[in-house]
C-alpha cells in the first residue's frame, strides 16, 4: 500500500480555500435538499434518469462547473506569470495547475458539453424516441462523472498531477514522479475514457438504426452528421488511450517496463499512443461544434445550408485526415525529413476541407435576412477567431518553422484560438440555441449580449500577445522569468485579458440566474423560427419525444412544413402505446463502484481497487437479471394532447421571415 507523505493536502492559502468551498457547498447543498424535501425528487428524476434530454442538462451543468474550475486554474497560472520573478505560485504548484487545467479543460469541460448537447438535440433531429441504448447512456454519464470527480479530489487529497496534460514520460515515470498524483491522471481519465466510448457506440447505432422514416443520410441536420462521424471517431480513437494508459498504469503499479529504457521498454511510444488519440481528439471537440454552427447559422439567416453535400464530405475527410497528422506533434523529436515531409503535407492538407466549410457559412449568410440573437453572435464570432488559429496552424504544419514556433507561446496561443475559438464559441452558441428547447424559457438577450462582448474582448487581450511573446522567444512550460526579455508588458495584457474573460463568464451565468428566475415561461416549440424536427415538438419535450414519429420528405423537415402550411406527422394515422425504459440507480451506483476501485488503485490499495470493480461486476450481473422489467408504456390517453400540439406546432402556418430558399 502506497501513503503520500500528507493524505490531506493543507497549509496552501489556494488548497485551505478549495477545502472551505468543499465543505460550504456541500453544506449548502444538503441544506436545501433538506429543507425544501427534494432528496427523492433528486434521486427520482435525474440521478436515477435515463431520459436523454436529462442526462444531456446534466452533462452540460457538470461541464460549466468544470469550464469554472480550469477557469480558475487559468487566472492563477496568469497572475503568476503576470510580472517577472513573482512567487504567486512555486514551481510545483504551478506544474499542478498547469496540469489540471489543460485536463479538466478538454477531458472534462469540452467534450461533456458537447456530448450534453448531443443528447439534448440528436434524438429529436432524427425524429427518435431515445438513444438505442439508454442504459447505457446513462452509465456513460456516471462514469465521465465519476473520473472527473476523481481527478479533482487529486487538488485536496494526496496531491496533484504535475506532468503536463499529454503526461509525458519519462517525466510521468514512477521514478521521476513517485507520488500519486499521475495515479489520479491515469484512472480519471480511464474511469472517464469508458463512458465516451460507450458514448461514441450509442450514437453511432442511434443515428443509423433509428432514423424517422424517410430521413436518408443525405436528409440529416448537419448537427447530426458531425456527431455521427464524432461517434466514428471516438470509436476507433479511444481504444489507443485506454490501452495506454493500461500500460503506464501497469507500469506504475506493477513495475513493468513498458516505457523505461533500462528495462527494454520506449518512453517516445507513449507520445506516439497520446498523439494517435490526442489529435483526433481535437476534431472529436471541433466537429460537432461545426454543426452547432451550421444550425445557428442557416436558423438565423432564414437560408437553407448552403453546399450540403460539401458539407458532408468535407466533414468526412477531416475526420480521415484527423488520423494522419499525429506526428506533426514530434518534428522537434529527431524525425527525418521524409517523415516530416510527409506529415507537413497531410497536416496542411485538413485546412482545405476546412476552409471549405468557412465559405460555406459565408455563402449561407449572402442575401440571408441575418438576426443577429446571441447563439448567431458566436457563430460569427468563430469565423475570424478561427480562421486565425487555422492559419497559424498551417504556419506550424511547415517542419522548419516548427522549430521556431514549437516550444514557444507561439504554440500556445494557435491552441487556444482553435479550442476556445471553436469549441468554446460552439459550445455557447448550442448552449443559448438549444435552451429554450430544454427548458421553454429563452436565456435573458440583453446581459448575454454584455457577456459576449465582453468575454470576446477578453479572449483576444489574453491572446493575440501571446503570439508576439512567443515570436520574442518566449518558451511554454515555465512558471517565471527574469525582467529584460521584454516579454512583461505583453504577459501584463494578457493577464488582464484572462481577468477580462472571467468577468465574461460572470455574465453569462448572470444571465442564466437572472433568466431562471425573471423570464417569461411561454414554452413556446419554435422560438426560433427554427428548421428542424427538435422544433416541432413542445418545450421541454415529454419524455417519449414524439406522440406520432414524423415522416421525412426532404431536408430541413419543420421549415418545408411551415412553408407549404404542411405537417410532418400524419393525423389518420392512429396513437398507439409507445414503449419506454424506466428508471434506474444501477449507472450511478456502479460508478460509485468505479470511484471507489480507480481511489483504491491511485493509492495502490489493492483490495480496496479490487473491491470496487467486484461492486462493478455485481451491478452488471444484477442488470443482466433483471432487464426483462426495464421497460413502461405510455398510453394511448397520455399521448392525445401531445399529438395534438404536434400537429398545432408542426403545420398549417407559415415560416415568419422566409426568404429566397435557394
Amino acid at each position: 500500500m502506497k501513503m503520500p507523505d500528507q493524505l490531506i493536502v493543507w497549509g496552501n492559502p489556494l488548497i485551505n480555500g478549495a477545502w472551505i468551498s468543499i465543505i460550504l457547498v456541500t453544506l449548502g447543498i444538503v441544506f436545501v435538499l433538506t429543507k425544501y424535501k427534494k432528496w427523492r425528487w433528486l434521486w427520482d428524476e435525474w440521478l436515477t434518469t435515463v431520459d436523454h434530454k436529462k442526462i444531456g442538462i446534466m452533462y452540460i451543468v457538470s461541464a460549466l462547473l468544470m469550464l469554472f474550475r480550469g477557469g480558475v486554474d487559468a487566472l492563477l497560472m496568469r497572475i503568476q506569470l503576470a510580472l517577472p520573478n513573482l512567487e504567486f505560485l512555486d514551481a510545483q504548484h504551478y506544474n499542478e495547475i498547469f496540469t489540471t487545467h489543460g485536463t479538466v479543460m478538454i477531458i472534462f469541460m469540452a467534450m461533456p458539453f458537447l456530448i450534453g448537447l448531443m443528447n439534448v438535440a440528436v434524438p429529436l433531429q432524427i425524429g427518435a424516441r431515445d438513444v438505442a441504448f439508454p442504459t447505457l447512456n446513462a452509465i456513460s454519464f456516471w462514469l465521465f462523472f465519476a473520473g472527473a470527480l476523481l481527478f479533482n479530489l487529486s487538488f485536496v487529497i494526496g496531491g496533484s498531477p504535475d506532468a503536463g496534460w499529454t503526461n509525458y514520460v519519462p517525466l510521468a515515470g514512477e521514478e521521476l514522479t513517485p507520488g500519486i498524483g499521475i495515479n489520479y491522471y491515469l484512472w480519471g481519465l480511464q474511469i472517464s475514457g469508458i463512458g465516451t466510448l460507450a458514448t461514441g457506440i450509442n450514437f453511432l447505432v442511434t443515428i443509423l438504426k433509428m432514423r424517422a422514416p424517410g430521413m436518408t443520410l443525405m436528409r440529416m441536420p448537419m448537427f447530426t452528421w458531425s456527431t455521427l462521424i464524432t461517434s466514428v471517431i471516438i470509436v476507433f480513437a479511444f481504444p489507443v488511450l485506454t490501452v495506454a494508459l493500461a500500460l503506464l498504469t501497469f507500469d506504475r503499479l506493477l513495475g513493468a517496463h513498458f516505457f523505461t529504457i533500462d528495462g527494454g521498454g520506449m518512453p517516445m511510444m507513449w507520445a506516439n499512443l497520446f498523439w494517435i488519440w490526442g489529435h483526433p481528439e481535437v476534431y472529436i471537440v471541433i466537429l460537432p461544434a461545426f454543426g452547432i454552427f451550421s444550425e445557428v447559422i442557416s436558423t438565423f439567416a432564414r437560408k437553407r445550408l448552403f453546399g450540403y453535400s460539401a458539407m458532408v464530405v468535407s466533414i468526412v475527410a477531416i475526420s480521415a485526415l484527423s488520423f494522419l497528422v499525429w506526428v506533426h506533434h514530434f518534428f522537434t523529436m529527431g524525425n527525418g525529413p521524409w517523415i516530416n515531409s510527409v506529415f507537413s503535407i497531410t497536416t496542411m492538407a485538413i485546412a482545405i476541407p476546412t476552409g471549405v466549410k468557412v465559405f460555406n457559412w459565408l455563402f449561407t449568410m449572402y442575401k440571408g435576412r441575418i438576426e443577429f440573437t446571441t447563439p448567431m453572435l458566436w457563430s460569427l464570432a468563430f469565423i475570424p477567431n478561427f480562421i486565425i488559429g487555422g492559419v497559424t496552424g498551417v504556419m506550424l504544419a511547415s517542419a522548419p518553422a516548427d522549430y521556431q514556433y514549437h516550444n514557444s507561446y507561439f504554440l500556445i496561443s494557435h491552441f487556444h484560438y482553435v479550442l476556445i475559438g471553436g469549441t468554446v464559441f460552439g459550445c455557447l452558441a448550442g448552449l443559448y440555441y438549444w435552451w429554450p428547447k430544454m427548458f421553454g424559457f429563452k436565456i435573458n438577450e440583453r446581459i448575454s449580449k454584455w457577456a459576449f462582448w465582453v468575454f470576446v474582448i477578453g479572449f483576444n487581450m489574453t491572446f493575440i500577445p501571446m503570439y508576439l511573446v512567443g515570436l520574442k522567444g518566449m518558451p511554454r512550460r515555465i512558471y517565471t522569468y527574469r525582467e529584460g526579455l521584454g516579454w512583461t508588458g505583453l504577459n501584463f495584457i494578457e493577464t488582464v485579458g484572462t481577468f477580462v474573460m472571467g468577468a465574461g463568464f460572470v455574465l453569462l451565468v448572470w444571465a442564466i440566474i437572472y433568466s431562471i428566475r425573471h423570464a417569461k415561461r411561454d414554452y413556446e416549440s419554435d422560438p426560433w423560427n427554427g428548421r428542424t424536427l427538435e422544433w416541432a415538438i413542445a418545450s421541454p419535450p415529454p419524455h417519449y419525444n414524439f406522440a406520432r414519429v414524423p415522416r421525412i420528405t426532404g431536408q430541413d423537415p419543420l421549415w418545408r412544413a411551415k412553408k407549404k402550411g404542411e405537417t410532418i406527422f400524419e393525423e389518420k394515422t392512429p396513437l398507439k402505446p409507445i414503449h419506454m425504459p424506466n428508471h434506474t440507480g444501477i449507472p450511478a451506483v456502479m460508478a460509485g463502484f468505479w470511484f471507489v476501485a480507480g481511489f483504491g488503485f491511485v493509492f495502490e490499495w489493492i483490495p480496496v481497487g479490487l473491491a470496487g470493480i467486484l461492486g462493478v461486476l455485481l451491478c452488471m450481473m444484477w442488470r443482466s437479471l433483471t432487464d426483462y422489467h426495464d421497460h413502461h408504456e405510455v398510453p394511448v390517453t397520455e399521448l392525445r394532447d401531445a399529438a395534438a400540439e404536434e400537429i398545432k406546432n408542426a403545420g398549417g402556418r407559415s415560416a415568419r421571415g422566409v426568404v429566397n430558399d435557394g
